[in-house]
């Protein structure tokens, strides 16, 4: 049994003999495990795009900018970066924005607001990064799979002469991949934001209670 829970049991007890925790106390208890669970949500965004951009880096030498533009991926994937890494800046700064307002809230309702608004924000980077990644997979797929076989003696011969079947078993592949790719994605954040949400959710059910 956490604090919270503690607190609560002392706040309902009528006996004369036990000091009765006022409103206010639960009330600031809630404020501070939830303005924690958001700056939490901040820091991990952070350590995320951080770790994500090491990586990039890493992987980003030059025959890594000559296959792509082998590929004529190159210009695609630049703009794709710059697109990305401004659309995670943004959430980032709402991570923020979010975690002040809770830093700043004084009543319950407002809290109640901020924490919504934080699930919701949550949401939307998790349904970002999904699409985005889709999209992506698709269009580095495509671009692969058609220069490949331009350049490919071989392919450029038979480019032409799939049958039906072949492409249905080559979409189908494709599309088993991807979404094995987004499922994996998804688990991640699940564990990642999923606990912190699950504790955010809580707290809002727990202030529901005090306003009634």
């Amino acid at each position: 049994m956490d604090e919270l829970e503690l607190l609560k049991k002392d706040w309902q007890r009528q006996e004369d003999n036990y000091p009765r925790l006022s409103y206010d106390q639960i009330y600031n208890m809630i404020w501070k495990k939830s303005s924690s669970i958001v700056k939490w949500i901040f820091v991990i965004s952070i350590i995320e795009f951080l770790f994500w951009s090491v990586i990039t880096l890493f992987l980003a030498d030059k025959d890594y900018w000559l296959e792509l533009d082998r590929l004529h991926l190159k210009e695609f994937t630049i703009i794709s970066y710059i697109i990305s890494y401004g659309i995670t800046f943004f959430f980032i700064y709402k991570f923020y924005r979010n975690y002040i307002k809770i830093s700043a809230t004084d009543n319950v309702s407002s809290l109640m607001e901020n924490i919504l608004n934080t699930r919701k924000t949550v949401k939307y980077y998790i349904a970002f990064v999904l699409i985005s990644t889709a999209i992506v997979f698709l269009i580095v797929t495509y671009f692969t799979f058609y220069y490949h076989a331009l350049n490919t003696e071989v392919a450029e011969i038979e480019k032409y002469t799939f049958s039906p079947a072949q492409w249905a078993i080559f979409i189908g592949v494709m599309v088993l991949i991807l979404i094995l790719v987004l499922g994996i994605i998804w688990l991640f954040y699940r564990l990642i934001y999923g606990i912190l949400l699950r504790r955010l959710n809580k707290n809002y059910r727990e202030l529901k209670k005090l306003e009634m």
